[in-house]
């Protein structure tokens, strides 16, 4: 009767284990999820930051390029 009691001692625990692992694999499943929204969004922006970037410096290629000024000559407002 003792063997018996034991086994099933055994087996509740192992089922208790199993469950745990399950709930847990539950959890990390739901949160590479979420991690993985967050990389996606933040390569979006990544992307969207690139391509302003190759914009701005074909704006500052293309601009005129800027005349010296003596900050010496300019006073400033209180003066």
């Amino acid at each position: 009767m003792a063997t018996t009691s034991r086994a099933r001692a055994e087996e509740a625990r192992v089922e208790r284990r199993l469950e745990d692992l399950e709930i847990k694999l539950a959890f990390t499943e739901d949160l590479l999820e979420k991690l993985d929204a967050v990389v996606v969004r933040q390569q979006q922006q990544i992307d969207l930051l690139t391509k302003e970037l190759v914009e701005l410096k074909r704006q500052g290629a293309s601009a005129e390029p800027a005349t010296w000024r003596s900050l010496r000559e300019e006073l400033p407002p209180h003066y």
